[in-house]
This record gives C-alpha cells, sequence and structure tokens, in this order.
C-alpha cells in the first residue's frame, strides 16, 4: 500500500533528526545560538517541542478521522514557526489566532504549567463536551487564562474587532479595570495570505492605520501566515510584500530563514509594537503541508513534484537540523522529545474518544442567550448621585422638565444615553458624525461635551469596523453603545454581528462576552426624505441572527426604558442588542391630529426600565380584534382602533416592543381573550418581519379564530410620495379588521 503524505512527512522528520551532523559540544541551556541572536538554547528547544506538539495534533486528527472519532482537520502543518510568536508574547496579551496557529497556541500554552494543550487539542477536535473552551461545539483555538477568544472565522473578519481591542486598552488602563490586561499589552492577530484579500481584512488593516494617522494608538501586531496557497488558489509571488510592506502607519517586518533569524525579527516586532503603541504588520512565511483539509484532494490542483518540494521545506525538518548542528540538542534528545509527545497524544486520544459528547439541546444553547433577570435588576439598581444628574442636566432634570410641553422620542434617547453613560463609566459612545455634529438626527447632541472626546467620538466611514470596535471594546471589559445610521448600512456588515458577536459566548461555553448595544436609526415613513437606503423596512437579517435581542420603541417614554434595559441586559449578561429606532417618530408629536400633542411623554425616573416580554397594551377592554404592531405600526394601529370603534368595532392594541425574542407568550394569551388577530407589520411581506412568526405560532398553539396581516410589499422603498404605495397604512388596518370580522 502506498504511503500517504502524512506518513512521508514524519518519516521525513524522523529522518532529519537521525542524519543531522551532531555539533561537536553542547550549548548550555541559556546559552544564545550564536553572536547574532537573543534565541537561547533551551528556548529553541523548548518550540521546537511546542511545534512538534502542534504537528502530532494534526497527524492524530486525521487519523481519529478514518474512524469518525475527529471532526476537524484543518492543520497547523508548515505553519509551526509561529509558534516563536507564542513564545514571545505574555499571557496579557489578548490573541485573535486562525486555524493554522496551533504551534503559537501549544507555545502560549506554556505560560500556564496547569494547562494541557495535548488534551485540550484532541477534545477540540473531537468535539468532546469537556473541551475547555467551547464545551464540543466547534473546533477553535481559545482560553480564557491565555486571553485567546475563540475565533469562528475562516475569512479574517476576526481583524475588525482585534483592532477594537487595541483601541479599547487605553481605556482599559484609564477606568483601572481588572481584566488581566495592562498598559503596554499588546494584540496578536494572526490570518493567512489568502484571506488577507478578504475586504473585512483590508478593512481592519486600514483602520489601525487611520487610527494612528489620527493621533491614537493600534498596538496590535498583524501576523501574516504566508503559505501561497489559498485552499487550491496560489498566492502571487511577493503578493503580500507588494500589498503591505509600504503603507504608511503600518511597520512591515518579514519572517524567513532559520529558527533564529526568524526568532530576532519577531522580536523586534512585538518590542516594536509594545514601545511604540503602533501597528506591525509581519509576514511570516510559510508552507502548507498536506491538502487545506483532511477532504481536499492536493494532486487535483498541484503535480507530484510540487508537493514534495512543498515537504522538502517543512520547518521542523529545518528546525531539528538546525538545533543539532548548533549544539542546542543531541539526535537523541529530539528523538526522546518526538516519542515522549507521540505518548502523550496516544493517551489523550484514548481517553477522549471514551468521554462525553453533547446530548441534548438544552446543554447546546445554553451560552447563546444568557438571561438573569435578577442580576439585570441589581445592575439597574445602580444609580447616579441627585448632585451629579442636576449638573450633567444643567439643573433641569429630564422628569421634572418645567416646559408645558412633553418631550419627543428624539429628546427621550438623548437623556436617557446621558443617564446611562453617567451611571456607568464603562459606557463609551461612537460611530459616523455623532460627536460635534451629534449624529444626522440630533440624538446624541450635546453628548461629546459633557462626557467628552474619548467617551462619544466619531468612527471612519465603514460599519464593518464600528461593530468590530464594539466587539473588541465589549471584550475588554467595557460597554460600547455604537451607532449605525442607518439600517440599510447595517446590512453592509451584518457577519460582524451574525458570524462574530453573537456567536462568542456559544463558541466559549460563556467564558467570552463581547456585550454591546447597537442603536440603528431605521424603517420608513420619513417625510420629505427618502430612498431606499434611508427608508429600509427590512429586519427578516438581525431576527434570523441566533441569541441577539432586538428591540423597536414606538413612543418615547418606552424608547429611556427600553433602552436603559438593553444596557442592563449587556452589562449583566453579555448581551448582544440592536435597539432599532423609528426616524419617523424621533420628532412625532401627534396620534389623531395636527397639534393634539399625544405623541409626546413624560421622560420616566431612571429607575424605570423594559425588559424583552414586557409589551404595551392598549384598549385592554376591548375584545372584537386583537391588532399586534410594533415601531411606526403602533400609531396607525391605534388610528386605526379608533376609527373601528366609530363602526362598532373594539380593537385591543399590542405593541410587542421586542422582536427578538419575540414576546409570543404573552400574545397568546391576549389573542385567546379576542374574538381575532391581526398583524399590522410595517416591514417587507417576505421575511421581511414578524407576522410570518406570529401567526404561525398562533397556528400551531391551535388558536382556532380569524388570522390575518397587513405588511409592507416587497419592494425597495421609492422616493417621495410613491412610498406611501408600498407602506402599511391606517386604512390597510381597517381594511383588514373589517374583513376578519365578516
Amino acid at each position: 500500500m502506498a504511503k500517504t503524505r502524512v506518513e512521508i512527512v514524519q518519516e521525513n522528520l524522523h529522518a532529519a533528526v537521525a542524519s543531522a551532523t551532531a555539533a561537536a559540544s553542547e550549548l548550555p541551556r541559556d546559552a544564545a545560538l550564536g553572536l547574532h541572536t537573543t534565541l537561547t538554547a533551551g528556548k529553541a528547544v523548548e518550540i521546537f517541542a511546542d511545534q512538534v506538539a502542534s504537528r502530532l495534533l494534526d497527524v492524530a486528527a486525521r487519523e481519529l478521522r478514518k474512524t469518525n472519532q475527529s471532526f476537524y482537520t484543518i492543520s497547523s502543518a508548515g505553519h509551526e514557526q509561529n509558534a516563536i510568536l507564542g513564545t514571545l508574547l505574555r499571557a496579557d496579551d489578548p490573541c485573535f489566532l486562525h486555524y493554522r496557529s496551533g504551534g503559537l497556541m501549544m507555545a502560549r500554552s506554556r505560560l500556564q504549567p496547569d494547562l494541557d494543550p495535548i488534551l485540550d487539542g484532541v477534545r477540540s477536535f473531537c468535539a468532546s463536551a469537556d473541551d475547555s473552551i467551547s464545551g464540543g461545539r466547534h473546533k477553535v483555538w481559545g482560553s480564557r487564562p491565555l486571553w485567546v477568544p475563540p475565533q469562528t472565522s475562516t475569512i479574517a473578519s476576526h481583524l475588525p474587532k482585534a483592532y477594537g481591542m487595541a483601541h479599547a486598552l487605553r481605556r482599559v488602563k484609564r477606568l483601572g479595570l481588572n481584566n488581566g490586561l495592562k498598559g503596554d499589552s499588546i494584540v496578536l492577530c494572526s490570518f493567512g495570505d489568502a484571506s488577507a484579500n478578504h475586504a473585512t481584512a483590508l478593512a481592519g488593516i486600514n483602520a489601525v492605520r487611520y487610527a494612528v494617522r489620527r493621533g491614537g494608538d493600534a498596538p496590535i501586531v498583524f501576523l501574516c501566515e504566508d503559505n501561497g496557497i489559498g485552499i487550491s488558489t496560489e498566492t502571487p509571488l511577493h503578493w503580500i510584500r507588494d500589498n503591505f510592506s509600504h503603507l504608511p502607519n503600518l511597520a512591515y517586518y518579514t519572517l524567513s530563514g532559520t529558527m533564529d533569524e526568524m526568532w530576532d525579527g519577531a522580536e523586534a516586532a512585538t518590542r516594536h509594537c509594545r514601545t511604540t503603541r503602533r501597528p506591525v504588520f509581519v509576514h511570516l512565511h510559510t508552507v502548507r503541508l498536506w491538502g487545506h483539509a483532511g477532504t481536499d484532494v492536493e494532486t487535483s490542483y498541484r503535480t507530484v513534484e510540487e508537493i514534495e518540494a512543498v515537504e522538502a521545506r517543512d520547518p521542523l525538518v529545518a528546525n531539528a537540523r538546525r538545533l543539532i548542528e548548533l549544539g542546542a540538542a543531541t539526535p537523541a534528545a529530539l528523538q526522546q522529545i518526538i516519542t515522549d509527545l507521540q505518548a502523550r497524544v496516544d493517551a489523550a486520544c484514548a481517553e477522549v474518544t471514551r468521554g462525553p459528547k453533547l446530548t441534548s439541546v438544552a446543554e447546546i444553547i445554553r451560552p447563546l442567550a444568557p438571561f438573569d433577570e435578577t442580576k439585570i435588576r441589581a445592575t439597574t439598581a445602580i444609580q447616579a448621585g441627585a448632585e451629579a444628574r442636576t449638573t450633567l442636566f444643567a439643573a433641569v432634570l429630564p422628569e421634572k422638565n418645567p416646559s408645558p410641553l412633553k418631550r419627543t422620542m428624539a429628546a427621550h434617547i438623548n437623556s436617557a444615553l446621558a443617564d446611562e453613560m453617567l451611571r456607568f463609566p464603562e459606557i463609551s459612545l461612537f460611530g459616523e458624525d455623532i460627536g460635534r455634529k451629534g449624529g444626522v438626527y440630533g440624538i446624541t447632541a450635546g453628548l461629546q461635551k459633557k462626557f467628552g472626546s474619548h467617551r462619544c467620538y466619531d468612527t471612519l466611514l465603514d460599519e464593518t469596523i464600528i461593530l468590530g470596535l464594539a466587539q473588541g471594546i465589549g471584550l475588554a471589559g467595557l460597554l460600547p453603545i455604537p451607532e449605525i445610521q442607518y439600517l440599510a448600512y447595517l446590512h453592509n456588515a451584518l457577519d460582524q454581528l451574525r458570524g462574530e458577536a453573537c456567536s462568542l459566548q456559544f463558541f466559549s461555553n460563556g467564558q467570552f462576552a463581547n456585550p454591546m448595544v447597537v442603536r440603528v436609526q431605521g424603517l420608513a415613513y420619513q417625510k420629505g426624505f427618502g430612498g431606499h437606503f434611508h427608508n429600509d423596512n427590512s429586519i427578516g437579517a438581525l431576527r434570523d441572527i441566533p441569541g441577539l435581542l432586538v428591540a423597536v420603541p414606538s413612543r418615547g417614554d418606552d424608547a429611556a426604558k427600553m433602552l436603559r434595559g438593553l444596557v442592563a441586559t449587556a452589562r449583566a449578561c453579555g448581551r448582544v442588542a440592536v435597539f432599532l429606532e423609528p426616524i419617523a417618530l424621533y420628532h412625532e408629536r401627534d396620534l389623531h391630529a395636527e397639534g393634539d400633542n399625544q405623541w409626546l411623554f413624560d421622560y420616566p425616573a431612571p429607575d424605570q426600565l423594559l425588559l424583552p416580554g414586557d409589551i404595551g397594551v392598549y384598549h385592554a377592554e376591548a375584545k372584537d380584534l386583537l391588532i399586534v404592531s410594533y415601531g411606526n405600526g403602533l400609531r396607525l394601529s391605534l388610528r386605526a382602533a379608533k376609527r373601528l370603534q366609530e363602526q362598532g368595532r373594539s380593537a385591543r392594541v399590542l405593541d410587542v416592543r421586542w422582536l427578538n425574542p419575540l414576546p409570543l407568550e404573552a400574545i397568546r394569551k391576549h389573542a385567546a381573550e379576542c374574538g381575532a388577530v391581526l398583524v399590522a407589520d410595517e416591514c417587507r411581506a417576505t421575511a421581511g418581519g414578524i407576522a410570518d412568526a406570529v401567526i404561525a405560532a398562533l397556528a400551531e398553539s391551535g388558536y382556532g379564530k380569524p388570522l390575518g396581516s397587513v405588511r409592507a410589499i416587497d419592494s425597495y422603498v421609492p422616493l417621495a410620495a410613491a412610498a406611501k404605495l408600498l407602506l402599511v397604512s391606517e386604512q390597510q388596518i381597517v381594511d383588514a379588521a373589517l374583513k376578519l370580522g365578516r
């Protein structure tokens, strides 16, 4: 039987150890490998051992896959020189690692002697419930004690949040947070040469350069592990060098050659980043041994000669020869290292394959969406002093406004943001134009002046970076409230919520969290202003994200209380939330007639809040019809209810407020008391809003009474008055209600 490429590579390593020419004398452990380097013999041997451990784990993953006991075979084989970086970093330097950073992870684990990276590695690729980071949910590199948040990305979508962490370090130092980070900590973020072409990667690298250009700091090491190929597509020769070596505000280091030469370059790069607080791009030359993964037939796109040429550049072979020839180790010593590590891997495989797996839905989803109401309400009980609030609001507290007019939603949100920022010093606001300008609708007006430019500031024009920034800030123990200027802009960066932020607690088994409240200005019905980007009524993509809280206020006092509830939930439970603010209601004053001021409300006292599941009910005594709605639809429904009442048909109106998760139990309860249910959904008819889910839930629960809905047309929203032809109207609600009553 022909030998596999895995077997050939392993034989090459053993042959290299056996055939290398030993030095005349062995170096002491603390002796440098040469006059040109600071790498000692002892440290070099440790790095080699870490590289061997990574390699043997890769072999084990592929061997166990043959018997369906391993479920992940993307290996680090050929990339093991990244262990050098793992040795040079400290435990308080957060690392965001891509899937070929096994050597780095092995080396980093030496910082915590009580950890067993081999056992953890086997548990991870065998989907063991005992896996120390994900609990069997995914194969990821990660560790809470080692400050390695798990990354599920294969396309460099973790670069923006790595930047966010680097951005947060200065504020962590200022607040003195006890999160294991230090004032001179730096961030490492690894990725491949193919991923370096992705828009998200380029956005992250651009953001750190932009930050430095604006006078800030960004202590981050971008580690590009360049093996020259992305699955089967070759990276052009010198592509990484030509694209990244000349960029202003980004120091470039290339690592190639012998282990000691790479050590010196890596040492210089990390020292530069730590002392200057500026970003560094480290170009690590590697090879990819074997195919992309165990199912990848490498001979379908590489010749045998090409594969053999790559195998001849195996870094472990080169390192073994180097250590022996320089006297850092003997052939017997290196062979013993390999033998001992193989025994540990074998023992781990034997133990793990007999171990537990995830066996229930409850067990799987436990860390997905934590919610502890007791902790949340305790968080809300933290109050700023009366004197501080009096100073903040210039002696006119919003709940005691002496003006005869009540206040709009815009005013309530502004005051609520101010109150929360005063209450929690770790809160920061950021987004496009929210600083000096106060946002395009004035919602953050005056907050930069009140709290300083370090807590309310403008970002560059990139939603991906805004959400990545929020993730890094949240990971660092702070509480970000980013703003997305328009709902349509959020779709440019949705994976930062779907694939990254909302998955972190799930894939870290609750050990890491990136709490945030994302303020999104959106929905339709704006007057005198239009176009599909500014009147976007599509929320289906948000409701699709597991664990994401989505809230839509319909009136000003609710907005303040809901915002407080989201802040408290994010702070207490680490949750990611979207606060979708209806632009058309920001400055709305009236309900039924111009000048009636019935859509102005008092500001609620700062200890009042609403939590997911808390709904709004109007005309609770009505039993003919239940109208379920939210946002702009609530006003339309209340106006329709008045007209229906005039025609002898009573309508109870329910404001769901929370679009994810939907308050289905409350809806069922009120539906049972009414003769029919109508969902007034201002979003798109097909998977754009909540009508499908509400009607399905009622039907599946055996609700035998009439059901109906009115929804917006499946279309982009056009300019001017034409928009009204597509959106839900008061008249449509009335007509549908009367039809249900026939």
